[in-house]
């Protein structure tokens, strides 16, 4: 491994889904509460799932401009009719405001244990912000929910497209007034980091092998030349920050 250094890096922007929280097990707890209200029966951790595979294919028609841009919160509430319907329950059947609460989900996650810590110790020295694809309200209620010390809220809603597009990322290092190889993406998700290097972004892998539970097959390592590769938040702070050595993938 190589030494590398943080020197350069103005601000640190995080993919949240997955990186900073644990999307899969706060979806499903909130539709374990929704089953029992509602005297459906499926596996909440089968219905997380399905929901969380209706996402790439709903920004894709907003990114091949099929559709103008809509905030997350919307695609996920029409992603949730499709996943009810492909366990066989019609959407027609439950209350819409039922529907709307269970919605919220997304609004309730928990951070993994290492991220309150690790952003705390980066923001001493480095802008921290989201660059997610979730819009700013369900950004705002997780970080206040969960005590996540960002500087700024930013992502797909700011600039009006969702990642990977090109445009996200450049458009983020121009509102922070700071060139692209000033800005370091941090994420769990190899294709992310890739999309953000290509625009010329610093990058941090930041491994998180349970993020779609025990049978996780992709990003359970760092698949690219990144800039820094750790196992946590807290690793990432010690290397940023000086602190042992730093590790270059």
């Amino acid at each position: 491994m190589d030494n590398v250094s943080a020197s350069g890096i103005k601000a640190l922007v995080f993919d949240v889904f997955g990186t900073v929280v644990d999307w899969r097990s706060g979806v499903a707890r909130e539709v374990a509460a929704f089953i029992a209200s509602a005297q459906v029966t499926v596996d909440p951790f089968e219905f997380a799932d399905a929901w969380r595979r209706e996402y790439a294919p709903a920004m894709a028609e907003v990114r091949a401009g099929n559709r103008g841009f809509v905030r997350l919160d919307v695609l996920h509430r029409e992603n949730l009719e499709k996943a009810l319907m492909g366990f066989g329950i019609d959407p027609q059947s439950i209350p819409a405001a039922s529907l709307d609460e269970l919605n919220l989900a997304w609004h309730k996650l928990d951070p993994w244990p290492d991220a309150v810590p690790g952003l705390s110790r980066l923001k001493e020295r480095f802008i921290i912000a989201p660059l997610s694809n979730g819009n700013i309200r369900l950004m705002l209620d997780i970080a206040k929910r969960a005590g996540i010390p960002w500087d700024a809220i930013l992502g797909a809603e700011v600039v009006r497209m969702y990642k990977p597009a090109p445009s996200v990322y450049l458009d983020t290092a121009e509102l922070l007034a700071i060139e692209p190889a000033e800005l370091c993406m941090v994420a769990a998700h190899n294709d992310d980091l890739k999309a953000a290097k290509a625009c010329g972004l610093k990058t941090a892998f930041v491994s998180r092998p349970r993020e779609h539970g025990g049978a996780q097959t992709k990003d359970l390592f760092a698949e690219g030349q990144w800039d820094f590769v750790a196992s946590s938040f807290i690793e990432l702070a010690d290397m940023m920050l000086g602190v042992g050595q730093s590790k270059r993938q």
